[in-house]
C-alpha cells in the first residue's frame, strides 16, 4: 500500500501558493484544501443566519459543524467575506474547531494538499513535504492589482502594495500561529517564475522529499 503523501504549502498573500497547491493536488491525485476559505465560510454562515459575529458562544457551534461543501460558495473570495472572517477568527472555539477540521482533512488515508499560513508549523508539523511559497511585496502587489483590474475593480498599484506590506507585518507579528517558514520547509521564491516553472520546481521538491 502506498504511504499517504501530505503536502503543506504556506506563504504570504498573492505569492501564488493557492494556484500552485491546486495544480499539485491534481498532479498527485490528492484532495485539496484552501484553508484560507475556512474562516470566511464561518463568517458568512453566521452572518446569513443572523448571528452576532461577536457572540463566541453562538458562532462556535457553526465552526464545529463545518464541512467541505460550505467552501464552494464563490462569494467567499470577496472583500465582504474577508471582513466577516476577521471578526469570527478571534474566537478560541472557532480556532480550535477549524484546527481540528484541517488536521482531520490532512489525515486522509491517501494524503492531502493544504495551503495556508500555518500548515507546516501548526496544522501539519509532520507533513512529508513542506513548501513555503514567497515573492517580493512588489511582485505580489502587481499580481493582485492585475487580478482585481481584470475583474473590473478600480484599484491602484500603490494602494495594493501598501495593503500587502501591512498584511505581511500583521501576519508575521501575530501572537498565534505567525506566518513563518517551518524549520524544514523548502523555500520557493516565485518572484521571477511563471506558474509552469514554479509548478515544475515544486514537483522536483516533492519527488525528492517523498522518495
Amino acid at each position: 500500500m502506498t504511504a499517504p503523501l501530505t503536502i503543506a504549502i504556506d506563504g504570504p498573500a498573492a505569492a501564488g501558493k493557492g494556484t500552485l497547491a491546486k495544480r499539485l493536488a491534481e498532479h498527485y491525485g490528492l484532495p485539496y484544501l484552501d484553508t484560507g476559505l475556512l474562516y470566511r465560510a464561518i463568517g458568512k454562515l453566521a452572518s446569513d443566519a443572523g448571528i452576532d459575529l461577536d457572540d463566541a458562544a453562538a458562532v462556535g457551534p457553526i465552526a464545529e459543524r463545518l464541512d467541505t461543501s460550505h467552501l464552494d460558495d464563490g462569494s467567499l473570495r470577496g472583500r465582504e467575506a474577508g471582513e466577516l472572517a476577521s471578526r469570527v477568527a478571534v474566537h478560541p472555539q472557532v480556532r480550535s474547531a477549524l484546527t481540528a477540521f484541517q488536521r482531520d482533512f490532512a489525515a486522509r488515508p491517501e494524503g492531502a494538499v493544504l495551503d495556508g499560513r500555518d500548515i507546516g508549523t501548526v496544522i501539519c508539523p509532520n507533513a512529508q513535504v513542506k513548501i513555503f511559497v514567497t515573492a517580493s511585496a512588489e511582485v505580489r502587489a502587481r499580481r493582485r492589482t492585475d487580478e482585481l483590474a481584470a475583474k473590473g475593480r478600480d484599484v491602484t498599484y500603490e494602494r495594493i502594495l501598501a495593503e500587502v506590506r501591512e498584511r505581511d507585518v500583521r501576519d508575521a507579528g501575530r501572537s498565534v500561529a505567525p506566518l513563518k517558514p517551518a524549520a524544514d520547509a523548502h523555500l520557493l521564491d516565485t518572484s521571477e517564475l511563471d506558474i509552469e516553472t514554479a509548478f515544475r520546481a515544486a514537483c522536483e521538491i516533492i519527488d525528492r522529499s517523498a522518495a
